[in-house]
């Protein structure tokens, strides 16, 4: 069997730069192990899929915590504003939600994958239900791909293989092996928008209790790298939600490190004001218990740990708490600690940092600067973003890139 061009990996960026590059002419062959297409694609955002961010370049960069200079040639080539014309004209309407987060407006994922699918077939893609095993690579240039079915002879390969989270879905880190029997570097891969494990039992007494409108912040070896507003979840393992995963992004050096997150419970109000407030709720009923004094200011279940962190008796009436003790108890209100051990594991993240070192990928093109002939493109490669569409983004536009220079 003989293309110009195999992708290897049906995912988000496999699935665009084989009809991209279809698109311009080439004879495109897209193997894919599983029997169904973008099986990744069909569950991000809770299977609604959130397609991009609409943002500008410089938001898109902001939000890559590594590698984002990498992106910049690619990202003004094949920006969020592009993956919305493109998904629009696929006729998938789209909508704009908190967080400038974009969804399909059906927020039905499988319209995306199907788009793309259509994308494909009217590009004349080949789509073959196969493995790649190897790359053959002769005289410093790609010469075909081994697979279970035989070997395609082609000029071009592209690496789409994701990375090694949810590998149930087909992620299994079979291109970093490619990568490395190429010549390439990979660099350490880890979970990343994944849940933080913790060693203090009152995360999980606290197990499936929501915190909204709060600020955490993250550090590591006692250095803030990481604060925003939004919300969390405690659980039975330690904490997760939107601010943990986003916050995992930093902690790139678990087990050498050390790592910790501090929560502002009323980021509202200043350690003034809020003391003002406590002292407002003891004033009107000064003979009520401490452990019942907080109804106002916590949800119930967080109340007796707050209780036991502040170090007041429960039972002293309020009326007798000192200003020091009211001053430690508003401490723990801006600055409740979680440490953290660990994080879940890459079948809980939602991608994988490391990969394929980007120093070795020529960032206009996504060929590889070792072998003529070999490209990667989507999760495979060392990049990794927030929360809120960029890792998708990351997807698109370097699919694109390497389908238009294949």
């Amino acid at each position: 069997m003989t293309s110009d061009v195999v992708v290897i990996g049906g995912g988000a960026a496999g699935m665009l730069c084989a009809a991209t590059a279809a698109e311009r002419g080439r004879n495109v062959i897209l193997l894919e192990p599983n029997r169904m297409l973008g099986k990744k694609l069909r569950i991000t955002g809770k299977g609604r899929c959130n397609v991009t961010n609409n943002c500008d370049v410089k938001t898109v960069l902001a939000n890559i915590p590594g590698g984002g200079k990498f992106l910049y040639s690619a990202l003004n080539r094949f920006s969020p504003a592009d993956t919305m014309a493109l998904f629009e004209n696929l006729g998938v309407p789209l909508k704009t939600e908190r967080g400038n987060r974009v969804f399909p407006e059906s927020d039905c994922s499988r319209d995306i994958v199907d788009a793309l699918i259509r994308y494909m077939d009217s590009t004349g893609v080949r789509v073959i239900q196969d493995s790649a095993l190897k790359l053959r690579i002769e005289d410093g240039a790609v010469t075909g791909v081994f697979t279970r079915g035989g070997v395609i002879d082609c000029g071009a390969a592209v690496i789409c293989t994701g990375g090694m989270s949810y590998p149930a879905t087909g992620s299994t880190g079979a291109g970093y092996r490619f990568a490395r029997e190429a010549g390439h570097t990979v660099c350490p891969c880890r979970p990343s928008l994944v849940p933080l494990e913790s060693p203090d039992a009152y995360c999980a007494e606290m197990q499936g209790f929501s915190l909204k409108n709060v600020r955490l912040s993250a550090f590591e070896d006692d250095k803030l790298v990481y604060q925003e507003l939004g919300e969390m979840m405690f659980t039975h393992f330690g904490v997760t939600g939107p601010l943990v995963l986003s916050a995992s992004a930093h902690f790139r050096h678990m087990g050498e490190r050390t790592y910790r997150l501090e929560i502002d419970l009323k980021p509202a109000l200043d350690e003034e004001k809020l003391d003002a407030r406590i002292l407002r709720d003891f004033s009107g009923e000064k003979n009520r218990e401490f452990k019942n004094s907080l109804g106002g200011l916590a949800g119930r279940t967080m109340i007796p740990v707050l209780v036991r962190l502040s170090g007041i008796d429960p039972e002293t009436k309020v009326h007798s708490i000192t200003r020091e003790q009211r001053r430690e108890l508003v401490h723990l209100f801006k600055h409740f600690p979680v440490r953290v051990s660990g994080t879940r594991p890459f079948e809980e993240a939602i991608i994988t940092a490391g990969g394929v070192a980007t120093g070795e990928v020529n960032p206009r093109t996504m060929e590889s600067k070792l072998v003529h002939g070999l490209y990667f493109a989507g999760e495979v490669l060392d990049l990794d973003a927030y929360t809120g569409g960029f890792n998708l983004q990351i997807a698109w536009s370097t699919g694109y890139v390497a389908g238009c220079a294949v």
